[in-house]
């Protein structure tokens, strides 16, 4: 990689120098390592680096300065919501009575998590439309994987063992064909329409006996509402299978839209996008899961029960066997959860669906300002986010759609989600938020504009960007197949790691 302005600085080990570091710490007695069994003792002590704590906290911190964050610009990643994050909720996740509360504590010290967590539950439920919500699940994937397995033992359970099929339409979340696999199931592709919805012609032509789900990620990563849901979901009903959806865009319908009544019988939540939390970096996250009556009996256990005398209690083992089991370690991510219920306590009910209803004007008005900058396949409106395309760029200039994310960085810009969905060529997918103010909307909108024509005037500016950042474009396909965490010492200052 070639370092800009030497932004990046000598790494850890290099700032290392024998016997500098661990002044402060009480040194051990001179006998120690004498008494750890010799089987124990390791041949060579550990390569650490040996710094002064105030060398250390400025190494981090000039690092933590490099990244981009949405505390210090515009993040308009689409299908990520990466919306700002209230401050109020971090303190709360951060209260001693959260982050110091053992998860063996026994149920009777632990009554105010207990009861966090059960109200938690409803409120997502009432968001949702659904009977019914399990916290367990760390992530969306993992809720998507939950609300599957649900699927499964509901047809098991059932007697139905020929259903081996799961509907994806091609607009769908890229995580749920793997998700079916992973559940044992054969995913059978859905193409959309000419106007971005599910063919429901050949939604229909798909269904069958074998069917077990349909998994429809509504609005879907085109950034639109399916318009003949209804259909699709009576569809889905009178075939005997089960309707899934997922729930990552659920930031463009809270309050207007609720899935269970609409006759979803299963969806995840992604409260780390649409209820707080920063989730940059792969984590943290939480994927609560909310279901109908049918899957109500297979909700992984254990469940927060509330007994008559008001008091809060896990489920205990095998009081439920009918649930699919744990999906993961106790209750579920509780720092993301209590974030998740600060932020909905704030805004209630119609705060919530006020945040909606701003993150489909903010995306809206975005879309109509780059329509002549940019190809924007679909005209009628969007929901949240939407897809623009750099293809005719591309044909009048050369420049392509990754060209111009790496350009925006110059400009101060996280770039958007690129080259997705898969089913638009060059696509960028763009989601602005309810949190940025239409200054911001607009100050991105003449970046794209000065791209353009630096498009047009200098290709070249735009193939070798970025400029200013402190690495420049670096080979991502590799970096992701053959990553190199591990430091070793260099021979030479341009002298890669060795293998």
């Amino acid at each position: 990689m070639t370092a800009a302005e030497d932004r990046l600085g000598p790494t850890i080990f290099e700032r290392s120098r024998p016997g500098r570091g661990g002044g402060k710490v009480p040194h051990p007695p001179a006998d120690a390592l004498a008494r750890i069994p010799a089987g124990h003792l390791r041949a060579a002590g550990p390569r650490l680096p040996e710094v002064s704590e105030p060398e250390l906290a400025r190494h981090y911190t000039k690092l933590s300065q490099l990244n981009y964050a949405v505390d210090t610009g515009f993040y308009p990643l689409g299908s990520c919501t990466m919306k700002y994050n209230p401050k109020i909720d971090e303190w709360a996740a951060r209260l001693p009575g959260f982050t110091a509360l053992h998860p063996l504590v026994p149920d009777e010290l632990s009554q105010g998590t207990l009861q966090l967590l059960w109200e938690l539950e409803g409120a997502l439920a009432e968001i949702g439309g659904m009977k019914a919500v399990t916290l367990q699940p760390a992530a969306g994937a993992q809720g998507e994987l939950t609300g599957i397995l649900m699927v499964r033992a509901y047809h098991h359970s059932r007697g139905d063992l020929e259903r081996c099929e799961v509907l994806v339409p091609d607009s769908a979340h890229g995580t749920n064909p793997a998700t079916a696999s992973m559940a044992g199931f054969t995913t059978v592709s859905i193409p959309s329409a000419p106007d971005g919805g599910v063919d429901v012609e050949a939604f229909r032509a798909a269904l069958g006996p074998r069917t077990a789900a349909v998994m429809i990620t509504n609005p879907s990563t085109l950034g639109l509402f399916e318009s003949r849901l209804c259909e699709l979901l009576d569809a889905v009903h009178e075939a005997g299978a089960l309707a899934y959806m997922d729930g990552a865009n659920l930031n463009a319908i809270m309050g207007r839209f609720k899935p269970g009544e609409a006759g979803f019988d299963v969806m995840h939540i992604n409260v780390h996008k649409t209820f707080s939390t920063p989730h940059g970096g792969g984590g943290p996250g939480a994927g609560p899961v909310g279901v109908g009556e049918k899957l109500l009996p297979f909700l992984p256990s254990p469940r927060v029960l509330r007994g008559a005398d008001g008091r809060f209690r896990l489920e205990a083992p095998g009081e439920r066997p009918t649930s699919i089991g744990r999906m993961r370690a106790f209750a579920g991510n509780t720092g993301v959860l209590v974030r998740a219920y600060a932020y909905i306590r704030a805004n209630g009910g119609s705060g919530l669906r006020e945040v909606s209803e701003d993150a489909v004007l903010a995306a809206n008005y975005l879309k109509a300002r780059v329509a002549d900058l940019l190809d924007v396949p679909y005209s009628r409106p969007c929901m949240h986010e939407f897809v623009a395309s750099s293809a005719t760029l591309k044909t009048q200039t050369g420049i392509r759609t990754l060209d111009v994310a790496k350009r925006l960085i110059d400009y101060g810009f996280h770039p958007p989600t690129v080259y997705f969905p898969l089913t638009v060529e060059e696509a960028l997918l763009i989601e602005p938020t309810e949190t940025e103010s239409i200054e911001t909307l607009d100050l991105f909108v003449d970046a794209l504009r000065s791209i353009v024509a630096e498009a047009h005037a200098n290709p070249d500016l735009l193939h070798s960007a970025p400029h200013g950042s402190p690495v420049r474009r670096l080979d991502e396909t590799a970096a992701a197949r053959q990553p190199n965490l591990r430091w070793r010492a260099m021979t030479g200052s341009q002298t890669p790691c060795p293998d």
